[in-house]
């Protein structure tokens, strides 16, 4: 038992659950005794020699002695690789059907004659004849060079049933690496050692805890000669370790850099996509799902608290938003309004009518969002385990038996999301959610977790998954638990509910869950390194195909200073996922708990947040289109400015705005620095030239906001209606916005507005394409007075 293990067990055992956690671990560990084969004499092996090719439409395949490639170039240009036989199906990280092979590319031998090659219009692929494969631009850069891989053959097993694998590569020296899902100590990944297995780490989190909640094997490259994004498709625990490069090493040379995958099992199988990060992201999302769309309301700001306790807590609260006359868009019920935390219950001695208080807060446009855990309490008479037993929906072990875990209700069993007769079960239940009045759903606990005095907190690898009728174990089934969960509730709340966008977000996931909705930062420590971690988590999702997320504003468990609160409340209100909440012991986090001075200043953060919600639907309906995230690195439009690559402190919100948060106690400046181009300081006007670095004022009322010379941005009015904000475009140059206006909760099409700026004579021109007229209010800012 380490350290971590005996302060768990401390904490466990003094808990109401303790000794139901201790006899939960110790059942876990015996059952994977038992169930789990054990790892005997084993063989590391390579490819060996290539013996022969076979070109297909879309590449081919090449032979080696003990092991093949498949190289697949898909209409798009992304490019797939897989060893031993490995095909792109089944995924779970794809959208659909895998896309259809470009029939004008096959594999072909090397001009000199040292292996083969696949040319396409995006990327040249060349496979060597003892198995490195080699991934360049059209004009011959090297972008990634794969090294033959090498795996273990387990003694006594059928030939191709491999256990573990271990991939090397190589990148450009000046590479920077971001992505692998959400983790806290980036946006930027140094140098060191990553897990690839979604985990509840207990308590709260900082910057230096990995992993977290959502782990992907997706690695965002960013180098001088371009932009690669790598993707193992893989599901099984590994850890990633990266290698920084270095320019000039030893007599002049330089060291590539390096990443090594390990998984424990499954295929050694992967994506490769090239380009510049919009286009990168537009082929990624493309390959694994476009993001959900979230409804209007979702994207102002909300208020949770585990600890709300009865109705009159809730409309205390809402009444305090409503009388100081501050925006709220949502109010979140944690676990505490469950009858003893039972899923799809209510407590109703202290919710007697949920149904009426949803409607009430409805009326003044406040919505109501439930949690949902996926663990069901193992009692018989408790209808969702009644239901789910005859269903045969709950994970079983080698035996047949239930697998039982401990969570807040108690000892409680764990629907099979991989098998498709679960999810549809499962998604019944939504309708008891939605007759309680809630308009939207947030999934808990779903890495999934199981309190345990020691060891793993989650299910037992042994336990046995459908994996959609191939069958197979937890080893397999962890890391895409939430992901399915996510699947069964959001296919759920599309039939329950058809006309109405789905408002749905999830603490752990994997690669393609942005198809289902988005995620936040879980239970994020309280703290200025929390508040750093929170910017990490967002830009590193985003880079992975996730757009619609936020922190916990303030952190998860601890009671934030007033300027903490203040300066995390300020960087929430531009992000997608603008949410406060807390643990039960950390207290109330309504913007008055803090201070008339806090309340001020936490009051105009709001009132833009509310100005800036079109721009937010914006950019909401360009990341469905195109998977570009809402938040942006500095270094989006310039990813060759190596100096904004290590710029983690700052971010683009679309194209049209830079944002500073204040990241350290007592700051009231900001240091920035500018991506290309002119930019104006949204508060006075004043305009400044990038590349380069500034200093701004950041005073406890504000954080500096940059906008981009020549953007059009859609703003809420004073009458309520759409106006243009349109900063000054450079003499000789034009800028341009777009615009996405709609119903708000439906699937009607958007009016999508293309907008065009220039000078002339010294004043600034707007033109609307294909139209005579601009159709809105326009505001201009930053020309001289």
């Amino acid at each position: 038992m380490d350290s971590r293990d005996l302060v768990r067990s401390v904490r466990m055992v003094g808990s109401a659950n303790g000794l139901r956690t201790l006899r939960s671990a110790w059942r876990r560990q015996r059952t994977d005794g038992r169930d789990l084969p054990r790892r005997g004499a084993e063989r590391a092996r390579v490819p060996g020699p290539a013996q022969g090719v076979e070109p297909l439409p879309g590449g081919g395949v090449v032979r080696f002695t003990r092991s093949s490639l498949r190289v697949r170039v898909a209409v798009g240009g992304a490019v797939f690789c897989g060893w031993d036989g490995a095909e792109p199906e089944p995924s779970y990280a794809l959208a659909g059907e895998c896309p259809a092979v470009d029939t004008r590319v096959e594999l072909e031998s090397d001009r000199n004659g040292d292996g083969w090659r696949v040319v396409s219009e995006r990327v040249t692929v060349l496979v060597s004849r003892h198995g490195a494969v080699e991934f360049r631009t059209p004009g011959g850069v090297l972008l990634r060079r794969d090294l033959p891989p090498r795996w273990w053959d387990p003694a006594g097993r059928e030939p191709g049933d491999r256990t573990r694998w271990v991939q090397r590569s190589e990148t450009a020296a000046d590479a920077c690496v971001f992505g692998l899902g959400g983790r806290a100590s980036g946006p930027r990944l140094r140098e060191g050692s990553y897990r690839l297995w979604n985990t509840d780490p207990g308590g709260s989190f900082g910057p230096g805890d990995d992993p977290l909640y959502i782990t992907m094997p997706v690695q965002m490259v960013v180098a001088d000669a371009s932009c690669h994004l790598v993707f193992h498709d893989n599901t099984w625990d590994g850890r990633v370790t990266l290698r920084d490069g270095e320019e000039g090493a030893g007599s002049g040379h330089d060291r590539p850099g390096g990443c090594e995958l390990r998984v424990d099992g499954g295929p050694l199988r992967y994506w490769v996509l090239t380009g510049s990060p919009a286009r990168i992201l537009a082929g990624w999302t493309a390959l694994t799902g476009r993001p959900a769309l979230p409804p209007r309301w979702a994207l102002g700001y909300q208020h949770s608290r585990w600890g709300f306790g009865d109705e009159q807590e809730v409309r205390r609260v809402a009444a305090g938003f409503r009388e100081r006359g501050l925006p709220l868009s949502a109010l979140h019920l944690d676990i505490d309004h469950y009858d003893g935390h039972r899923v799809f219950t209510v407590d109703r001695e202290r919710f007697p009518d949920l149904p009426g208080l949803a409607a009430e807060l409805r009326r003044d446009g406040v919505r109501t969002v439930s949690i949902v855990d996926p663990a069901v309490k193992a009692e018989p008479g408790n209808p969702v385990y009644d239901s789910g037993t005859a269903a045969g929906a709950f994970v079983r072990d080698a035996r047949g038996q239930e697998v039982r875990g401990v969570v807040w209700p108690g000892e409680a069993v764990f629907p099979d999301f991989t098998d498709a007769r679960a999810r549809k079960w499962w998604g019944t239940l939504y309708a008891e959610r939605l007759a309680q009045g809630f308009a939207g759903v947030w999934h808990d606990m779903n890495e999934p977790v199981s309190f345990a005095a020691f060891g793993e907190p989650t299910l037992p690898r042994s336990a046995r998954h459908a994996l959609e009728g191939r069958g197979g174990d937890h080893r397999e089934a962890h890391n895409v638990y939430g992901l399915t969960m996510a699947r069964a509730g959001y296919e759920a709340l599309r039939e329950l509910e058809p006309d109405t966008r789905p408002f749905l977000f999830s603490r752990s996931g994997w690669a393609g869950m942005q198809r289902y909705g988005g995620t936040w930062s879980g239970d994020v420590t309280t703290g200025w390194s929390g508040l750093r971690a929170s910017l990490s988590l967002v830009i590193g999702l985003g880079l992975c195909g996730v757009p619609y997320s936020g922190p916990d504003v303030g952190g998860f468990t601890g009671t934030p200073s007033p300027e903490l609160y203040l300066r995390w409340f300020q960087l929430g209100a531009f992000l997608p996922f603008f949410r406060t909440h807390s643990a039960i012991t950390a207290g109330r986090r309504e913007p008055w708990e803090f201070g008339p001075r806090v309340e001020e200043h936490a009051a105009a953060a709001l009132r833009e947040r509310q100005r800036l919600l079109p721009y937010f639907d914006t950019l909401a309906h360009v990341a469905r289109r195109t998977g570009a995230p809402y938040v942006r690195p500095l270094w989006w439009n310039d990813p060759e400015d190596r100096k904004l690559r290590g710029c983690g402190d700052a971010f683009l919100l679309g194209d049209a705005l830079l944002v500073a948060p204040v990241l350290e106690r007592g700051s009231v400046t900001r240091a920035i620095r500018l991506p290309r181009g002119r930019w104006y300081d949204t508060a006075t006007g004043t305009a400044y030239e990038g590349p380069g670095q500034i200093l701004l004022d950041a005073p406890l009322g504000r954080i500096p906001v940059l906008a981009r010379a020549g953007a059009v941005l859609p703003v809420t009015g004073e009458d309520g209606t759409v106006e243009l904000e349109v900063w000054a475009p450079v003499a000789g140059r034009t800028g341009g916005g777009i615009v996405f206006t709609d119903e708000g909760d439906g699937w009607a099409a958007p009016l999508v507005e293309r907008f065009t700026t220039r000078l002339a004579d010294g004043q600034v021109v707007v033109e609307r394409d294909g139209e005579d007229e601009v159709g809105h209010r326009v505001r201009v800012r930053g020309l001289p007075e």
